[in-house]
């Protein structure tokens, strides 16, 4: 009797862990999409401007992250961060043109049009076009920045940045990234506040935003309070809804602490829509 009885809990348990393993959303990974749309002749143009989308394949209405990768404006390429996967939301994974192959504002022109990609084709895909965040790590956060604060990148495509979910940069440049200054001769330890910085767009109808960054001390130049400054600029524009959130102990690379508190964000805005 008590064999039976231990090989019917076996045979419950078995049946339902393969239910949970066969409910489990599975994920689809769309690589190399254009997000420029027409004909484009410029080669590189070809080369780097493609996405790659991650999403789950049975959830409708996700929400969507775009990521755009750092490096300086001069380096990196495209990837799904693994913090990301399998968090119930799709990933736009960006690669967009590198200084010193385009000169500024290419790079911001791109990033835009990434974007707006998003917003004309994510619900093709089972997405909610009023649930995109823009997000990004070092370079990836300043092109985050500069999308989502001036306006005019994404009005060239028809699109109200006002209408991004929620601005999630990781560790951007607040000021003119120290790329575009190289490109004009100025040392990277002068500070420039110019239209190439996030700082000179700051408004308070901007869409709701969290900067994350590293320890003040172990941070790259100033990183850190750069971003401070930013919150602090926003809240006297008379923006509701900004904080800075800094991960002590951390220098620069802050992606593995710093993006599961961009789902858990991301989780809380839509919950409290």
């Amino acid at each position: 009797m008590t064999n039976n009885f231990q090989l019917m809990v076996g045979l419950i348990l078995c049946f339902a862990l393969s239910s949970l393993h066969a409910q489990k959303t599975e994920y689809v990974l769309e690589e190399n999409l254009p997000y420029y749309e027409g004909i484009v002749s410029d080669s590189y143009q070809k080369e780097r401007c493609k996405i790659d989308l991650y999403y789950p394949k049975e959830i409708k209405d996700f929400p969507t992250i775009v990521w755009f990768h750092g490096g300086g404006l001069k380096g990196g390429k495209k990837s799904i961060p693994e913090q990301l996967k399998e968090k119930g939301m799709a990933v736009v994974a960006v690669n967009y043109r590198l200084y010193p192959k385009v000169k500024t504002p290419v790079f911001i022109e791109d990033a835009a049009a990434a974007v707006a990609w998003t917003f004309k084709n994510i619900e093709n895909f089972g997405g909610d076009p009023a649930k995109i965040v823009v997000s990004g790590s070092s370079a990836g956060g300043y092109l985050t920045m500069m999308v989502g604060l001036d306006k005019s990148y994404l009005a060239t495509h028809q699109i109200d940045a006002d209408n991004i979910f929620a601005l999630l940069p990781l560790t951007g440049h607040a000021i003119t990234h120290f790329t575009v200054r190289a490109e004009q001769g100025i040392s990277n330890k002068q500070p420039i506040i110019d239209r190439y910085a996030p700082l000179y767009h700051v408004r308070g109808d901007a869409p709701p935003i969290v900067l994350y960054t590293g320890d003040p001390e172990l941070e790259m130049l100033g990183r850190a309070e750069e971003n401070a400054y930013m919150m602090r600029m926003l809240k006297v524009a008379g923006h509701p809804n900004v904080k800075h959130i800094i991960l002590n102990g951390y220098g620069h690379g802050i992606g593995i602490p710093a993006l599961p508190l961009v789902v858990k964000e991301i989780n809380k805005m839509i919950k409290n829509l």
